[in-house]
């Protein structure tokens, strides 16, 4: 029988993980992560990290008071990180009305269409010059 599980420390990371399982299921192309998922995602992954480098060190050193303090220190530093960059993301919508936001999204779309299409002229050329 299949399972599905999801981890997390607190209830709206789990929210937040299932919501995003259940619109990639679907296929939902406005699934975008909006910039503050973005964010908090990405200080996850960092908190994530510390989580790991520090179960990964020897037992002792693990459970060091020194790995244990210093582990909560990138924790804290982490979310003072993702509140000030929410906080700013959140200034300059509110004094720009969304249109930078708006303008970098756009010229994402644009970026990523002139590299894909950089990229596949040089797998052009490539192949033109393989021998037969």
């Amino acid at each position: 029988m299949a399972s599905l599980s999801f981890e997390g420390e607190t209830h709206g990371e789990l929210v937040v993980k299932v919501r995003r399982w259940l619109a990639s299921v679907e296929g939902d192309p406005e699934a975008h992560l909006t910039r503050t998922e973005a964010v908090e995602q990405g200080a996850e992954l960092t908190k994530e990290a510390l989580r790991v480098i520090a179960s990964a060190a020897p037992k002792p050193v693990a459970q060091s008071d020194v790995v244990k303090a210093l582990t909560g220190m990138g924790y804290k530093a982490t979310d003072s990180a993702k509140a000030a960059i929410i906080d700013g993301l959140d200034s300059v919508e509110e004094m720009t009305g969304g249109s930078v936001v708006q303008l970098a999204r756009e010229a994402g779309k644009s970026v990523a269409y002139q590299m894909n299409t950089t990229i596949a002229r040089q797998i052009l050329k490539g192949l033109k010059q393989v021998p037969r």
